[in-house]
């Protein structure tokens, strides 16, 4: 097969990136363009202010692209047999049995009403099960009762990862099935806590922690050994900045929150990996799923899997729905493109339509919840570089 990407393609995906690299925009970059058997790999900067040079098998906190594993890892228990999709998980969540939901998820925690139906796995992976982020808890011109309660019971349920905080998982199922569901289930979409409890409930099914079940079913076949939920290679790992007055400021080091084994495998963001291995989940859903899923879980993974009703109260900002929806863990484009992008510096882009991928690994914190002009300039140029078919 003739190469894809084009010589001057690539050359301009190196000025994409590399005008996006420095002291006070992003210190360091790893980017992956693939089409086909050709791989193409751009490592620009330094894994920290001043630091040494990024390498392409730095470390990076993935942040929510951990939710597209944690969907195909639910997926691979679903094909065992040992969780069911539509089937509720009471019995291995006994913390989310009977649930009450609030009247007005801006009310206070004491006015409930009985919820419509149990919540099942596709709930939990569609986001719909009725608990999660939504655009007006942040408008709100006063915390909500129930964010709050999320912050005093340090379930980090709401906002970025924070692996130190957590507790233990069976503490954290206690405290969450403490408070009210925001929404009936199925009812509509709201964003992360889904992938929280889903990380639980496929360590319970199987009888082994959540690292385990992601390693035994998801890693090991694909060969992503760098993937994990802490490094004690912290000289691998990216310092972590995030906007200041004047420049960059550290929001997490080396040898900070992800240097160390954390109490709560966070099934929503809580991965550090490597652009290799990230390509590796890519062409394993881009090829029909062997060895980890059968090819009809790839097509179910990749398809919009929310209702009209689903989507119409949901979304992370305006025009979150307009071109895309959701499925199992992942944001679906209408023209067939699947992946997520992490809050903390990365995004994860697979085209099936162009047989592409794109990976951008960064360690500065989105600004906002739009990616940063480096993620999108990168896959602009990624597009630009494909010869024309």
């Amino acid at each position: 097969m003739a190469d894809r990407l084009t010589a001057h393609g690539v050359d301009n995906l190196h000025d994409a990136a590399a005008r996006h690299v420095g002291p006070d925009l992003v210190p360091g970059v790893v980017a992956l363009v693939a089409s086909g058997d050709q791989v193409h790999v751009e490592t620009l900067g330094t894994v920290s202010v001043s630091g040494p040079l990024v390498q392409r098998d730095s470390l990076f906190r993935i942040a929510s692209i951990t939710k597209p594993v944690t969907g195909a890892a639910t997926l691979a228990l679903i094909e065992e047999g040992l969780v069911g999709l539509d089937e509720p998980v009471d019995t291995l969540l006994p913390e989310l049995a009977s649930r009450r939901v609030l009247a007005r998820p801006d009310g206070p925690l004491e006015d409930t009403v009985p919820a419509s139906r149990p919540i099942t796995t596709r709930d939990l992976l569609t986001f719909t099960f009725g608990f999660g982020m939504v655009t007006e808890m942040f408008l709100a011109p006063k915390p909500w009762p129930v964010m709050t309660a999320v912050t005093e019971l340090r379930l980090g349920a709401i906002g970025p990862p924070d692996p130190a905080r957590k507790p233990d998982p069976d503490t954290w199922m206690a405290r969450f099935g403490s408070l009210p569901l925001m929404a009936q289930p199925g009812e509509r979409w709201m964003y992360n806590t889904g992938a929280h409890v889903l990380g639980v409930l496929l360590a319970r099914a199987a009888g082994q922690s959540f690292a385990d079940v992601l390693r035994t079913r998801i890693f090991d076949p694909l060969g992503m050994a760098d993937t994990a939920f802490w490094t004690s290679q912290t000289d691998r790992l990216a310092t972590a900045y995030q906007a200041a007055q004047g420049g960059l400021e550290v929001a997490d080091p080396p040898d900070g929150a992800w240097s160390k084994p954390p109490a709560f495998e966070d099934g929503a963001a809580g991965l550090l990996s490597t652009v290799d291995d990230l390509h590796a989940f890519a062409r394993m859903l881009l090829t029909g799923g062997a060895p980890v899923l059968a090819p009809e879980s790839v097509a179910a993974m990749t398809i919009d899997q929310l209702t009209p009703g689903q989507k119409a109260r949901g979304g992370l900002g305006p025009g979150f729905f307009d071109h895309q929806s959701w499925s199992y863990c992942q944001a679906v484009q209408d023209t067939g493109a699947f992946g997520w992008n992490g809050g903390w510096g990365t995004s994860w882009l697979v085209d099936p339509a162009n047989d592409l991928v794109v990976i951008v690994l960064t360690q500065r914190l989105f600004d906002s919840p739009e990616p940063p002009l480096v993620q999108r300039e990168i896959q602009a140029a990624a597009y630009a570089a494909l010869a024309a078919s």
